[in-house]
């Protein structure tokens, strides 16, 4: 029997099927989801979505993307992690109905792969205001910039670029001009990069221009239109894109699609980082530690306001904070606090209210939609800080008008008994009152066994008359 031939030719039969095996499963895609408002949460999510598929060896991640913009801090953290990740990433602009607004726009331009599904759209990519007071003007142009697509450039001037001063918005401070620059550059670059419609890119910050999925695919704003997932991997099967330098060919047919959702970690920051949960968490930190020092010992508001404060801090450096905000909210607390101990008759508490009013109102430094503090809400709390004062107010009042029932108060009307006359002084004995041998003295006469009433208080000495009103009788 030849066995070890055939175990020969089995050994190298499956050497040579062990390429095709490998072929027929391609390496995985992962989806990652932006869905609402771009923050401090949607980074981390995005950030460590690709570094974990890296990890894993996936050879696509896409992420979906449904937004009406975010902070620029996080959208450029999100832009970072693309622009430095060895796999390509595709935005996909999904599902129908969606949009990719401000900061979805400018991811958008960031990735290796730009696809939009049909009946959704990007642009109106202009910054917007930061600081002020909401409802402030923000900057708007006065004239189109001259790059759009059928405009003629200026003699000398490249079409590219804009044509001078006359090219640019008139925003009303300099600082919204040196911001609507700086994104205007940074979209460039990022065009530039993606070999992306540069003109049109710059018109979405200049101009807060839109364009329908049709129209971006006409203008080579995006690079693909797929009506679902299954459609944008059938065409981006066997294409090849540079990542960090290096090119990778895709083979996403019938390739295997995980869908990542946001851990626990990323939820936790999405709640805390939303604006009108860290003002409560804030109230509640400063309530609960200011509640313990005034009644030490029990440990739980010292306990939950260190933990709410906590978070609440870590939750505002995170956000865009008007410091002279927080600054206006921790002095509105502190007053209405000192109310309970300063008897100003409630101005320190209605200073304290409106305060608070005011540093809520311009918390946020930023007017990005989804990060904004409710005007409700504000007022809610304001009112509800307003009863704690005329709580305080009426118990104060109530405990002004209630009898004194300690010291000599209390001494004043009691009736007591006659224990001892000194025989030298008939008008002078003794009497057990509240536990203690009092002296006193009267008008008239005492006898031991004599009911008699306190009507004052001398030092050690008690005046006191007879409990009938007529003078005591000797013996």
């Amino acid at each position: 029997m030849k066995v070890a031939p055939l175990r020969s030719w089995l050994l190298a039969l499956t050497l040579l099927l062990m390429p095709l095996g490998l072929l027929a499963a391609p390496a995985s895609v992962v989806e990652l989801r932006i869905d609402g408002p771009i923050g401090p949460a949607s980074a981390d999510y995005v950030v460590r979505g690709l570094a974990r598929a890296v990890e894993d060896g996936a050879q696509l991640v896409v992420l979906s993307i449904d937004t009406p913009g975010g902070l620029d801090t996080s959208m450029r953290d999100i832009i970072k992690a693309i622009l430095a990740s060895p796999i390509p990433v595709a935005s996909y602009v999904a599902p129908s109905g969606a949009r990719a607004a401000s900061a979805g726009t400018y991811i958008l331009y960031a990735s290796h792969i730009a696809a939009m599904a049909p009946g959704t759209n990007l642009g109106a990519a202009t910054p917007v205001q930061i600081g002020g007071m909401p409802g402030s003007p923000s900057p708007s142009p006065d004239k189109p910039a001259k790059a759009g697509k059928d405009d003629k450039a200026e003699p000398g001037q490249s079409a590219k670029e804009p044509a001078g001063d006359d090219a640019a918005p008139a925003p009303g401070d300099t600082l919204s001009r040196k911001q609507i620059n700086d994104a205007s550059a940074y979209i460039r670059g990022l065009a530039q990069l993606r070999g992306r419609n540069v003109e049109w890119a710059e018109r979405a910050v200049r101009e807060a221009v839109s364009l329908s999925a049709a129209e971006a695919l006409e203008l080579k704003v995006v690079d693909y239109l797929a009506a679902d997932m299954a459609d944008l991997l059938r065409q981006l099967d066997g294409k090849t894109f540079s990542a960090a330098g290096v090119e990778v060919t895709l083979h996403t047919e019938g390739a295997l699609l995980i869908s990542r959702e946001p851990d626990w970690r990323a939820k936790l920051l999405a709640v805390i980082t939303n604006p009108s949960v860290a003002l409560l968490l804030m109230m509640i930190g400063v309530y609960g530690l200011f509640l313990e020092f005034s009644n030490p010992g029990t440990g739980v508001g010292g306990v939950l306001g260190g933990i709410c404060l906590i978070l609440a801090l870590y939750a505002l450096q995170l956000l865009p904070v008007n410091y002279a905000g927080v600054a206006l909210i921790l002095l509105g607390i502190a007053f209405i606090a000192a109310e309970a101990f300063v008897p100003s008759f409630g101005v320190l508490g209605i200073g304290g209210v409106v305060a608070f009013t005011f540093g809520a109102v311009i918390l946020i430094d930023t007017e990005v939609p989804g990060f904004g503090i409710p005007l409700p809400l504000i007022v809610t709390l304001a009112l509800t800080s307003g009863l704690v004062i005329f709580a305080i107010l009426s118990m104060a009042l109530r405990a002004r008008r209630r009898t004194l029932v300690g010291g000599d108060s209390e001494l004043i009307g009691s009736i007591a008994q006659v224990n001892a006359v000194q025989p030298s002084k008939p008008n002078s004995g003794w009497v057990l009152l509240q536990g203690e041998n009092w002296q006193v003295l009267s008008q008239a006469p005492l006898k031991p066994g004599q009911q008699v009433q306190v009507v004052a208080r001398k030092g050690l000495l008690l005046d006191v008359v007879a409990v009938d009103g007529t003078p005591p009788q000797g013996d």
